[in-house]
């Protein structure tokens, strides 16, 4: 697959919805040719400890930021029509999902998973773990940021380029 956008998101809290990043690669012939990252206002708006523990995201970070419904609205016509891929996609595309319910938009059809595709094609042992982290070292792909969601999905859709 040479023609796809990678996505990822990071959430406030245990809560689908609750979007406070995102990150997309466009992918056209198999080269990464745009990127886009936005903070997002959360919904609902309330940060867990644990999450903040793991991509440092706070309410001064996103207190000004724009809905999930203003990003996904003018992100639409750069996202028409390619397919969504993600790492670990049941996660990004839930929240992807909720979101969009809870803004009243029309949620993406298909996402593809570089997780799914490392485990149906790296056997056992070969790799440390399927983690976009253990992918990246065993490709040699370097990953700036693990939870910025910008270099998130930056590496998956190096990763997508090899195994989709």
């Amino acid at each position: 697959m040479d023609r796809f956008i990678a996505i990822d998101v990071e959430t406030a809290n245990f809560e689908p919805s609750s979007i406070c990043a995102i990150g997309a690669a466009k992918v056209e012939d198999g080269i990464i040719t745009d990127t886009r990252y936005s903070l997002v206002r959360p919904e609902p708006d309330w940060y867990s400890r644990a999450c903040i523990n793991v991509h440092g995201i706070t309410d001064d970070d996103t207190f000004d930021a724009p809905s999930f419904g203003t990003i996904w609205s003018e992100w639409h016509s750069w996202l028409d029509g390619f397919t969504l891929v993600a790492h670990n996609a049941p996660f990004d595309s839930r929240c992807i999902r909720e979101a969009c319910r809870l803004y009243g938009l029309e949620p993406p059809e298909t996402f593809r998973c570089t997780l799914s595709a490392a485990r149906r094609s790296i056997p056992k042992g070969v790799c440390a773990s399927k983690s976009l982290d253990s992918l990246c070292d065993f490709f040699g792909i370097t990953l700036k940021n693990h939870h910025c969601a910008l270099d998130d999905a930056v590496a998956c859709a190096q990763i997508g380029i090899i195994l989709l």
